[in-house]
Order: structure tokens, then C-alpha cells, then sequence
């Protein structure tokens, strides 16, 4: 990603909330790396803004759990912590499971066909190559999934932490190889569910899970030795 890719259009949304929008798209596609130090005039220069507009984005950015403030250095790009990734993807695993079974359970036909959308978008957005797509089309299709599981409190825990998660997904989505894996398991969640099989779609979205979060502890292990 260039600077000059950074650049935010005027348009009717607040500076603000483009700028913001902008910078957790730079963090979550690894434009800036964990760890870097986030500077004010170089942020303002790149995004076209003010040095008022970036320290309002940098401190919602650290609210997220996206940045951080460093002791003598300022903000930074946060570097996930392994315990805290283990107990978000505990909670995906869980929450997911659950609506999956619940999904299968009593899904409409037309539910269904609205999850089967979803995820032949994600799949084009994996085909796509672009992380950030995929990212926005996981997300939609847990929506979707949440939605018709009728798992709203649910869904509002696994939504609080969707910045988060992002960030470990943006991970493993650029990991060797997990594509194709990763379209077989978010398959075998929706044949489960087709066919009306709680118990298997409820495994088949833990196994899901479980895939991502061994990729993204062997990766935060790794770039602990770094």
C-alpha cells in the first residue's frame, strides 16, 4: 500500500470516521506492521487530514485495542497478546458452535438461502486476493449466520470483539495455504446445516475455528522470537 493509497476522498461522511475507517484498514492489511510507531505529521500528510483529526483516530484506534501507548514513544500499532487471542478464539468457537447448531436446528429454507449468498461471496472475495475483502465478507456471513440462528445477544459479544478478531484474521488470512482449507471447513459448516445436522455443524464451526486459532498462535509465537 502507497501513501498516497491512504488519501481519504471528501465526501458526506466526517473526516473523522473516513480517516478511522482508513487507518483500521492500514492496520488490518499489515501496512503498518505490529509494533510500528504511529508519528502525527507523517499520519496527517499521508491521510490528507489534521493533526486534531488523527489524535481523535488514534485514540478510538487504542480504545479498539488496535493501537497502543508506549511509555517515552507514543502510539503504536498493537501487538495482539497470546493470552488474550486464546481466550477470543475460546469464544468464537463457542458462540459459533452454538449458532450453527441453533441454525440447523430452525433455520427457514429462505435463511438458508441468504447464508449460501453470503458465503459465495466470501469465496469471491477469496478468489478476489484482496484480505480486506474477505475480512468484510467473513464478517457478513457470521452476521448472516447469527441473524438466523436468532442469537442476537450473541452476536452483540461476537460483534464487540469483530476489531479484534479482525486483526487475528487478517493474520491467518495471509498465512501459506489457508485459503482452500478454509473454503472446505466454511463449506462443510453450511452442508451440516442443509442437511439439518446440529451436532455436525456444530463441530464442523469449532473445527473452523480451531484452525484459525492455531495458525494465529503459531504466528504471534513466532513473531515473539523476532
Amino acid at each position: 500500500m502507497s501513501d498516497d493509497t491512504l488519501r481519504i476522498d471528501r465526501s458526506a461522511k466526517t473526516l473523522r470516521t473516513l480517516a478511522l475507517e482508513r487507518m483500521r484498514e492500514a492496520i488490518m492489511d499489515f501496512h503498518f506492521q505490529p509494533g510500528e510507531r504511529l508519528v502525527e505529521r507523517p499520519l496527517c500528510d499521508q491521510l490528507g487530514v489534521s493533526r486534531s483529526v488523527v489524535r481523535e483516530v488514534l485514540r478510538q484506534l487504542e480504545a479498539e485495542g488496535l493501537v497502543q501507548m508506549i511509555p517515552g514513544h507514543g502510539p503504536a500499532v498493537a501487538k495482539p497478546d497470546l493470552g488474550r487471542t486464546d481466550e477470543i478464539y475460546e469464544l468464537r468457537a463457542l458462540l459459533e458452535g452454538i449458532a450453527a447448531r441453533a441454525c440447523a436446528m430452525s433455520a427457514t429454507d429462505e435463511q438458508i438461502s441468504l447464508l449460501d449468498s453470503a458465503l459465495a461471496n466470501l469465496f469471491d472475495a477469496w478468489a478476489s486476493g484482496q484480505p480486506v475483502e474477505v475480512m468484510r465478507a467473513t464478517a457478513k456471513f457470521y452476521e448472516v449466520l447469527f441473524e438466523a440462528a436468532d442469537k442476537r445477544i450473541a452476536w452483540e459479544i461476537v460483534n464487540g470483539l469483530n476489531v479484534r478478531i479482525n486483526q487475528l484474521r487478517s493474520m491467518t488470512i495471509a498465512s501459506e495455504n489457508r485459503r482452500e482449507p478454509a473454503i472446505a471447513e466454511m463449506t462443510g459448516i453450511m452442508d451440516a446445516i442443509r442437511s439439518r445436522k446440529p451436532e455436525e455443524a456444530e463441530a464442523a464451526a469449532r473445527r473452523h475455528v480451531e484452525s484459525a486459532w492455531k495458525i494465529a498462535r503459531n504466528a504471534l509465537r513466532l513473531g515473539s522470537l523476532d
